[in-house]
């Protein structure tokens, strides 16, 4: 125990005096960090800042606030410092760690319908670019006018596809990458057109072109409803404000006669 406790204080001693570098500790040791990646927080990143945010950047300053917490709250008990200190300072420091993705959390939740009605729009440029294109290659030039959230994903996809991997992977790790309503079922959709002859390729771009009409009227009936709620919402309000004006009023002229 007591090796450990002066291990922690002559690493915090090196950091506080440079000796040892910070951002080449976090470098070294980035394998060992990666493990506390979550699946979805480039997705998450993506989702909120577009495709010129820097995940790697702004993991890495997650690992930095998180080890920079422990050592202060370590410090700031360095007079009583214990097994319990030490596992409450771990603790702060996961949960400084893990606040920037929760915040990216609630952030695709409270946007999920907004996020998730881009698909289908994409998917329906994309659906005129197949019929004078091969598959991969309307992916390809549909990317510069692709929303942002899937740009990264999309470039990624093409890699693959132009690396020789002519399986359905490429089409399922978008999905997987991008869990927005209906993407599995979509890529599918995608990888099959890009497959058989000419005639099949006809055959299956009316399905999916139905398909996409499809989730087109989905999204344009969610965002009709959530306008719809809003509106209710607002007229609601109004009137409760009229109402307890119109009472106000009332109960001033009726004071004022008596009075």
């Amino acid at each position: 125990m007591e090796i450990v406790l002066v291990a922690i204080i002559l690493i915090f001693v090196f950091i506080y005096n440079n000796t040892i570098d910070q951002k080449k500790f976090i470098r070294d040791n980035k394998k060992y960090f990666e493990i506390l990646r979550e699946d979805d927080y480039n997705f998450l990143l993506y989702a909120k800042y577009g495709d010129t945010v820097e995940p790697d950047v702004l993991f890495q300053k997650r690992i930095t606030y998180a080890i920079a917490a422990i050592f202060i709250f370590m410090f700031l008990f360095l007079d009583s410092l214990n097994l319990l200190n030490i596992v409450l300072a771990c603790v702060v420091g996961f949960l400084i760690f893990k606040m920037p993705y929760q915040n990216l959390k609630k952030y695709y939740r409270q946007h999920l319908h907004e996020i998730d009605i881009m698909l289908p729009y994409y998917l329906k440029s994309l659906e005129i670019l197949i019929q004078h294109y091969t598959v991969p290659v309307a992916i390809g030039k549909s990317i510069n006018d692709a929303p942002d959230i899937f740009k990264p994903g999309l470039r990624e996809l093409i890699e693959k596809i132009n690396s020789g991997d002519s399986s359905i992977n490429p089409y399922m790790d978008f999905a997987n990458q991008y869990p927005v309503r209906d993407s599995m079922r979509m890529m599918r959709l995608l990888y099959r057109l890009g497959i058989g002859g000419q005639e099949k390729k006809q055959e299956r771009l009316l399905m999916f072109s139905k398909t996409v009409s499809s989730l087109q009227a989905k999204a344009r009936e969610t965002k009709y409803k959530e306008r719809l709620n809003h509106m209710e919402q607002q007229t609601m309000i109004m009137l409760v404000v009229t109402g307890v004006g119109v009472m106000i009023i009332i109960l001033s002229s009726m004071l004022t006669m008596l009075g």
